[in-house]
Formats: C-alpha cells, structure tokens, sequence
C-alpha cells in the first residue's frame, strides 16, 4: 500500500496569527492644514471665510483739514463640505472554509471578526488616503465616487481669479512646457519660485507642493547637478528646502499623477469639517438582526483658499 496524494495541492503554511498590510499614505495635506490653525468646525453644508482688506491712502500733511479717503473691502470665499460615509458588511461564516477559521471562536455563532485591529487600523487608512486625493483633486462632476463629494483645491484654484500661472515665457525656461523631466525639472522649480508674488514670497509658511511622483524627478535632478546644499529627509517627510531659499518643497500623495505644482502659504487654505477628526471615528458592530458584522463611518469635509492671486500654479 501507498499513499495517494495525486489530487491535493502542495502545503505552504499560512500564518494565521499575523495579516501582514501593505503601507497607506495618510491625508498629509490635512495635517498641515491643521498645523496652520484653519480648519472650519461644525460645517453641515456651507460655510464662507469672511476676508477683510483696506488700503492706506498718504496725504500731504502739515495742513488743516479733513479728506477723507481709502477704501475698507469684506469679501467672502465659500467651503461647502461633502457629506460622506462608509460602511461595510462582514460575514465571519465565510471565513470557515479558509485558514482564517483557525482565528474564530469556537462555536457556529460569531458576534466579531478576527483581527479586528488590523482591520480598523487598514481600513482608516485607507480612508485618510483616499481624502488626501480628493483635497486635491476632488470634483463634485467627476464620475469617480471617490472623488465627486466635494471640490478639490485643483478646481477651485483652476476656477479662481487672480491665480499667477507661472507656466508661460518669462518666469520657466522652455515655457509653457508639456512634460516634466529630469532635463527640465529644475528650471521649472526655479520659475515657479520666480512668480511668486513679492508681497508673500518671504511669508514663514511659503511652501511649494507637488507630487511624490515630481518630487522624486526634481531630488534626482538635484542629485546629479551635484546641488547637495539642501537638508533633506526623504524618508521622513518627503521634504526640503528650495536650494537658496527659504520656502519648502512638499510632496503630496494628492498631487500623484496631476503634474501640478502649487506655492502658497499654509495660512490660505482652508478645511471644513463637522467635527474635528470626524473621518478617523468609527464604528464596528454587531447587527444580530442580519447575523453580520458592519463597518461605519460617516463625516463631512470641504475645502477652499482665501486668497488666490497669493498662489503660483504650474499645470503641465
């Protein structure tokens, strides 16, 4: 007698103590929106950013008299917040006929899922990735629906006036360009630089935001001119300073893939939310009318900047 063992497959361990995940990008935009100190509470549908400007007109002094003159201004820019949820339906009986059943209680009757942690924590991830894609490139149109809740700074910043395009003769070498490369990745940093306005170019949270994809295309070019006067710690932010420069050089998950490139200060963007931190609230629970576990989170969210002829765009 032999063994017969024809029809089964060849072993190979799963270990069903561990699920292993693959890296999320958070929303990093919205940190830094928040380190800057604007983000809009207790938004249900809309909400303006109230802006007040006036100018000082200069008079010959050293007369009597009174001529009044200048000009105090309020406008409003409006953030209308998308309302969003997600909820999930989970069956843990289907997990019996796979090497996960090793994780189930004993028992036919299952009130939870097994590595409920390492769900939780993918699953707000993954949330906070997908926002930090629709900050940028949200549009209410779009028939992604990732995407068409509220609308991105890309169309609201593209739909505003007074925004300096800086991809034109005169501020980018080889202007207007219709790719970036390494061979020109430089000069248009350097232009985008150029354009900005004088009044804020100095501002302390004057950043230049692009891409990781572009951000890597310009560290390189970096590298290869031999320009290695800058601090730089890839790894950690995916940021550094503008050789020569005070103004920083962001790389953004939300920007992957546009080949758009933004300068403007922090302090002119603005989030609206419900809540502070609404989007990593959640709930996982047990619905024992449909004998099934369910995933839900719900909050709202919307953007918007104050001033647009303070921002510098390049969209390629």
């Amino acid at each position: 007698m032999s063994f017969s063992i024809s029809t089964l497959s060849n072993y190979t361990k799963e270990n069903e103590a561990q699920l292993v995940t693959s890296s999320v990008l958070g929303a990093k935009t919205a940190a830094l929106i928040k380190s800057a100190g604007n983000v809009m509470v207790g938004v249900k549908s809309a909400e303006t950013i109230n802006i007040m400007d006036t100018d000082a007109f200069f008079q010959a002094g050293g007369t009597c008299g009174w001529n009044a003159s200048g000009t105090t201004s309020f406008t409003q820019r409006t953030v209308t917040v998308g309302k969003i949820k997600v909820q999930e339906a989970l069956c843990p009986k289907a997990l019996e006929a796979k090497y996960l059943q090793k994780a189930l209680p004993t028992g036919s009757q299952y009130d939870s899922i097994p590595f409920e942690q390492d769900y939780s924590d993918r699953k707000a991830k993954t949330i906070a990735s997908q926002l930090e894609t629709a900050l940028w490139q949200g549009d209410t149109a779009s028939a992604n629906g990732n995407l068409n809740k509220f609308d991105g700074f890309i169309k609201l910043i593209g739909a505003a006036s007074g925004v300096v395009d800086a991809n034109v003769s005169g501020f980018i070498s080889g202007a207007p360009l219709s790719s970036i490369t390494a061979a020109n990745v430089v000069s248009l940093f350097d232009g985008i630089y150029k354009a900005i306005p004088a009044k804020v170019v100095a501002a302390e949270d004057m950043v230049i935001v692009c891409g990781m994809d572009v951000f890597r295309t310009y560290t390189i070019a970096l590298k290869n001119a031999n320009m290695f006067n800058y601090a730089f710690d890839g790894k950690a932010d995916a940021e550094f300073t503008l050789p020569g420069t005070s103004i920083k050089v962001v790389a953004l998950q939300g920007l992957n893939s546009t080949n758009d490139l933004y300068a403007m200060r922090l302090s002119n963007l603005f989030l609206g939310t419900d809540l502070l931190n609404e989007e990593e609230k959640f709930e996982i629970f047990f619905a024992k009318e449909a004998d099934e576990v369910r995933f839900a989170a719900e909050f709202k969210m919307g953007v918007n900047v104050a001033f647009p002829d303070e921002i510098v765009k390049v969209a390629i």
